[in-house]
């Protein structure tokens, strides 16, 4: 950190290890009175601004002013799902009866990705863009990123709000920001060694490509200027220690990560022990369920991460169902209080699948490809039907120093299959791939692609 901002800033404020130590370490008691406050207000202001959630309350019979506690607000106000929205913007586009605000407050327009051909608009208004931006700084200040750092944003610039909201975040820590887009990998690596930025940010497994393709050059990412790389928009190096592991030791940098929807916040930076993801309880209140009964379930067990959000006033989401299987707990060794999220997300409902009575989750099943070294990063997962059960495939490419080695890709899908089959007692079909075959990608990898009948899918984009 240089002279300047150390005079501005202190040595108690530059060397603590929170954002806002004051919020992240706040008592349980008061953070559920806080809660309950900002509930209320909500409520009221969903219910009065918005035409989808006064017909939402009225149809159950509920007025903003009969949620008196928490757990008023968890069963008596509807649960709202992601497929509502949608609905009703493909009803009234762009953004239908689910605004609170006039279009004359929207600043900026973001949307899912859409891989099941109806993305999800999403409008955000000035507040909203500086609440989202201060999310992003608690995971970046955890990890060590401060003012003086510089930020190297590795994609193009599209609707993806994952990383529009990263750069607003980098805005807020007052770091100087460079833009990749329009790059392509190569043209991202010359970029780097060029401008000389001290903070990556991708996906995770952008990260390890950009690095295979620096090798490639003759370039070692090790060795660069970058210090930190911080990745969204798929599992990583907070649910993936192997994953964690490849991409620190490929740049020579510390890895971090934080948990987002982009239509609601980048709500969970990730624990600085780095084994989960702590919820941003300033922006947001969460619960979890049982995605069948809808249930509450108890702390500690695995559950879908139910989400209501204090920093979207565009779009309010109240009650809103996230698909997230994740565990839950309270209090942790690295001194936030905030809820905890063990392994951050541990699947989805709709990506878990049941292989001969055995429930296998695709962040279980990506954690043990990564312990078998001579697996690559480039693997996917392939659903499809048989005999009335679910089969999991993984296709996955062998490191390159195989390539030509194929008497040993048959070694390697045996000992994935046996070491899949030790921890969690189900055996799913492994089959080796030409390494350089799957499937590259910038933002979000695609490592499920399911085969299986309509009638035994679900939307798989978030």
């Amino acid at each position: 950190m240089s002279d300047a901002l150390s005079h501005v800033l202190g040595k108690s404020a530059r060397e603590s290890r929170f954002w806002n130590a004051h919020a992240e370490t706040m008592p349980r008691a008061q953070l559920d009175a806080l809660h309950l406050q900002r509930l209320q207000k909500l409520a009221h202001y969903a219910y009065e601004r918005s035409p989808f959630y006064r017909r939402k309350f009225d149809s159950v019979g509920l007025k903003p002013g009969d949620i008196r506690s928490l757990e008023d607000f968890k069963r008596k106000v509807p649960l709202t799902d992601k497929s509502e929205f949608i609905d009703e913007q493909l009803e009234s586009p762009p953004y239908g009866p689910t605004v609170a605000l006039p279009d004359d407050f929207i600043v900026h327009h973001c949307e899912t990705s859409g891989s099941t051909g109806k993305p999800l608009a999403i409008p955000y208004s000035m507040y909203d863009t500086i609440r989202y931006g201060e999310s992003w700084a608690f995971g970046y200040w955890a990890l060590g990123i401060r003012p003086s750092d510089s930020f190297y944003f590795a994609f193009s610039w599209g609707n993806f709000a994952g990383f529009w909201s990263a750069y607003w975040g980098a805005r807020r820590l007052g770091c100087r920001v460079i833009s990749g887009g329009g790059l392509d990998t190569k043209g991202h690596i010359q970029a780097i060694l060029r401008t000389r930025p001290t903070v990556l940010i991708s996906t995770p497994t952008f990260a390890l490509r950009m690095a295979a393709v620096a090798a490639e050059m003759g370039v070692d990412a090790a060795n660069s200027s970058i210090k930190f790389t911080y990745h969204a928009g798929e599992p990583g190096p907070t649910a993936l220690p192997a994953m964690c592991r490849q991409i620190e030791e490929a740049w020579g940098a510390k890895a971090g990560e934080l948990l987002g929807i982009a239509e609601v916040n980048a709500f969970a930076p990730g624990c600085p022990n780095g084994d989960g993801v702590h919820v941003n309880e300033l922006d947001s209140f969460t619960w979890s369920i049982d995605p069948q009964t809808l249930e509450e379930v108890a702390e500690g067990e695995i559950g879908e991460n139910v989400i209501t959000s204090f920093s979207n006033v565009a779009q309010p989401l109240l009650n809103y169902r996230s698909h997230d299987l994740v565990r839950r707990r309270v209090g942790c060794t690295c001194g936030r209080t905030w809820v905890k999220f063990e392994g951050s997300v541990l699947g989805r409902t709709d990506f878990m699948v049941t292989v001969r009575g055995t429930n296998v989750y695709q962040t279980a099943v990506e954690h043990l490809i990564g312990q078998i070294p001579e697996v690559s990063s480039a693997y996917e997962l392939l659903l499809t039907r048989e005999d009335e059960n679910d089969v999991m495939t993984i296709r996955f490419e062998p490191v390159k120093s195989l390539a030509s080695d194929r008497d040993a890709w048959g070694a390697i899908e045996r000992r994935l299959s046996d070491h899949i089959h030790k921890a969690l007692h189900v055996r799913l079909k492994t089959v080796a791939v030409s390494p350089e075959s799957l499937p590259r990608y910038e933002l979000k990898t695609k490592r499920i692609i399911d085969q299986r009948p309509k009638e035994f899918r679900r939307a798989l984009d978030r």
